[in-house]
């Protein structure tokens, strides 16, 4: 049986959520000496993007301004994380 492992995310506003995984499975994507913690933190980055993006760019009818500046904020942000463009790493402009 595979045991797990938890990472702890803490907002803000002091709010905490803890993430299980199965142990080892952070590891499987980590590059030479990059921590698992790095890791999970890429693919929330990651996850948060493509999600934004998602929304404003292939949603139904008209997005909220509010939304639009937020996906574009989350796009410069995954740019400084992996020095590409969120549209280069999906394969596609937008």
């Amino acid at each position: 049986m595979v045991e797990t492992e938890t990472y702890t995310i803490e907002a803000p506003n002091g709010d905490v959520e803890e993430i299980e995984l199965p142990e080892g499975l952070a590891d499987v994507f980590t590059e030479q000496g990059e921590s698992p913690t790095s890791v999970v933190g890429d693919l929330l980055v990651q996850s948060f993007a493509q999600q934004a993006h998602g929304v404003v760019h292939h949603g139904q009818g008209e997005t909220p301004a509010d939304l639009e500046a937020l996906n574009e904020k989350m796009e410069e942000l995954f740019e400084e994380r992996f020095g590409v463009s969120l549209s280069e790493a999906m394969g596609h402009s937008h």
